[in-house]
């Protein structure tokens, strides 16, 4: 329990009406969880606005509302606390409540379209073979040091990521790594966070279900580095033209890494396979079990961050011919049949692109690679016609099929992504809803020294169809199927 003078001395505050002197037995912003002493922060969110459950939290039994906007009807046993915007406070009260743990850690957050997950995870991984115990937020999984803890999105709500930082405390984390996406960042669930570095890795199309314009989605990200203090880092991806976008308004101190360009972190591909590549970073040359110019830009990414956060460089670098992929990142399955099978999460235009020419890169033009992707449903219609295009024009056969098609009709996703198509790509290109089904025929026809891409799920280990979630794991699948060729 804490008292709500000291809970208020967190936030910045517009009005009060009742008494501050209360204790406060839990912080919510979920009505169905209110209980007695309650303090119910009410957020204005996508679907939901919190207010309209005022009524119904004062009967539950809580003992003071945070709001934007006062309610007709108060009632003299509830403090009425307004401000400006619910969401920022709640993200201050979340930190304030679990003892503002980010305080107490180093943090370092990745945001950008591309590369989250692999350059959060492996500065997670880096963190620890240096010798530290380290937490992680990420997409795939959560971690307090070894303990695993599944993730439920991206970035968690302010209240579950605070407790999460929480524990990284209790356990000993000196250092901990976190993906912010673009929804955590405009919906403000890192507010009250101390980092100490911010990276961004590149900005293309995503999630214009909920940010419209690309512009809307940039200067969602760009919010993210708006609010780094002053004795922070933000290293940016200088090849990606947003990246001095990104800093406009920091006060961070910047830096800069390119494949392209000079940089305070440049690297160069000096040899490329489809289980390995050889790199010169900084003019040092280091092997790493990762492929593909995205995964370049992703490890200097880690470097830089390793280096900036004090780590010595020579270790650092050594450390990095351990470091593994992450699931379902490019992860490279051999058949005994003499073909590759490759899953990846790529689910936009631009992913897909990265990793259908690493792929071409290392088989050359004379390699026959097979595509097995499709498109979610009820997200981001625009980049469907646009994923198959960029598929089929670097594919010997492509083969469209379901990712999660959620409430919407596969067949008709797989028709907005054959708009892409030109009649040549179209005689490359079958249409087939069952996503097993799809792989198995992927793997059935390719012949010895084929790829087969298997894009857009990833680590996902489930299918979402109207509403449930059925258990469907891209790389056990193509395990089941192997066996059975």
């Amino acid at each position: 329990m804490k008292s709500l003078s000291d809970l208020l001395s967190a936030i910045t505050v517009e009005e009060i009406i009742g008494s501050e002197n209360k204790e406060i037995t839990s912080l919510e912003c979920d009505s169905r969880k209110i209980k007695r002493g309650s303090l119910f922060v009410a957020v204005r969110g996508y679907n939901v606005d919190g207010h309209k459950f005022i009524p119904l939290v004062t009967l539950a039994g809580a003992a003071a509302i945070v709001c934007e906007e006062l309610p007709e009807r108060l009632e003299s046993t509830v403090t009425y606390i307004r401000v400006t915007n619910s969401a920022v406070a709640l993200g201050y009260l979340a930190s304030h409540w679990w003892g503002n743990p980010s305080t107490k850690l180093t943090l370092v957050g990745v945001t950008g379209t591309n590369g989250k997950t692999t350059t959060a995870t492996l500065i997670y991984e880096m963190a620890r073979l240096m010798g530290y115990k380290a937490g992680l937020l990420s997409t795939v999984c959560n971690y307090i040091d070894t303990e695993a803890v599944p993730a439920t999105q991206t970035t968690p709500g302010p209240l579950e990521l605070n407790e999460l930082l929480h524990r990284m405390v209790v356990a000993g984390c000196s250092y901990a790594a976190m993906e912010v996406s673009s929804h955590a960042a405009h919906q403000h669930r890192i507010a009250g966070l101390k980092f100490a570095g911010g990276i961004f890795s590149n900005l293309t199309r995503d999630h214009l279900d909920y940010h419209v314009t690309v512009e809307a989605y940039l200067e969602a990200k760009k919010m993210f580095f708006d609010i780094l203090p002053r004795d922070a880092f933000a290293l940016i991806n200088a090849d990606d033209r947003h990246g001095s976008i990104m800093v406009q308004n920091t006060m961070a101190r910047v830096y800069t890494y390119s494949l392209q360009r000079p940089a305070n972190f440049q690297t160069k591909i000096l040899e490329s396979r489809l289980d390995g590549t050889l790199l010169s970073i900084n003019s040092r040359e280091v092997e790493v079990m990762f492929t593909g110019r995205f995964n370049a830009y992703n490890l200097t990414a880690v470097y830089g961050a390793s280096t900036l956060l004090g780590w010595d460089k020579d270790t650092v670098l050594r450390h990095m011919s351990q470091l593994v992929p992450v699931a379902g990142r490019f992860q490279t399955i051999h058949t005994p049949q003499g073909i590759t099978a490759i899953v990846d999460y790529a689910h936009t235009p631009d992913a897909l692109v990265n990793v259908l020419d690493t792929i071409r890169d290392v088989v050359g033009p004379q390699g026959y690679v097979v595509t097995v992707v499709g498109a979610g449903g009820n997200r981001d219609k625009g980049k469907r016609p646009e994923m198959a295009r960029e598929a089929a024009a670097r594919s010997q056969r492509l083969i469209l099929t379901s990712d999660n098609p959620r409430f919407e009709d596969p067949a008709e996703i797989i028709h907005d992504m054959e708009a892409g198509l030109t009649a040549e790509a179209r005689r490359i290109t079958l249409s087939i809803a069952d996503r097993r089904e799809a792989i198995r025929t992927a793997l059935a026809t390719a012949a010895p020294g084929s790829v087969v891409l298997i894009a857009g799920k990833g680590h996902e280990d489930y299918q979402e169809i109207q509403g449930v979630k059925h258990h469907f794991d891209d790389r056990e699948t193509v395990m089941e199927i192997i066996k059975q060729l």
